[in-house]
């Protein structure tokens, strides 16, 4: 009888230690891997004045081609513009372009990134824009490859949503970081949230 007794209470220690292991390695695991909206991995931002050209060797854009890839292009930051700063570098008319790369750097990586991209809208430089994925207008890094990548079309639909979260931050409606993550992740969702028209679906 006592045997069966010790053997009882083993395997209720057994279970017990078990079960908590498995919660909490799952609970562990909940915040890593690939989002289930299709959305790119979390993970944080840095910030960046990285003036390399080399791009990276494979990409692969997603979502129909509108959102880049998260390996290739997480996005970077400019360290220069945090919250206390906004007002005399994104809110400040004109402040944009006096961080601009010049187009004789930006050509260099343009090159590589359409190829790294596989030439997915053609091969002719004119069939893309060397896009900011966090935009300079919400402290994106000018120079940085992280933040970089060739999006199809001279004009892209991107624009008025860069705009759109700009005025929202510059406003108090959205703090910089919360726009910075949400362009960086999704800016095609982030549009949507702020009303902006005239773009792909989400």
């Amino acid at each position: 009888m006592l045997d069966l007794r010790r053997l009882a209470c083993t395997a209720v220690i057994v279970l017990a230690v078990a079960g908590c292991t498995l919660s909490g390695s799952r609970a562990a695991g909940s915040g890593s891997g690939s989002s289930t909206d299709g959305s790119a991995p979390g993970g944080p931002l840095v910030a960046s004045t990285s003036t390399s050209t080399v791009y990276p060797a494979h990409c692969q854009a997603r979502d129909n081609d509108e959102l880049p890839d998260p390996a290739c292009t997480p996005g970077a930051l400019n360290p220069a513009v945090t919250q206390a700063t906004i007002g005399t570098t994104i809110c400040k008319s004109g402040w944009t372009a006096t961080i601009r790369p010049p187009v004789s750097y930006t050509n260099k990586i343009k090159a590589e990134a359409i190829a790294a991209y596989g030439d997915y809208a053609g091969s002719a430089m004119g069939s893309y824009e060397l896009d900011h994925l966090i935009s300079l207008e919400i402290g994106g890094s000018p120079t940085a490859v992280a933040n970089l990548w060739p999006e199809r079309g001279e004009h892209n639909d991107k624009d008025p949503v860069e705009n759109a979260a700009k005025r929202a931050v510059c406003a108090g409606r959205m703090s910089l970081a919360d726009a910075q993550e949400q362009l960086a992740t999704n800016w095609v969702a982030l549009g949507h949230k702020l009303g902006v028209t005239g773009i792909p679906a989400s």
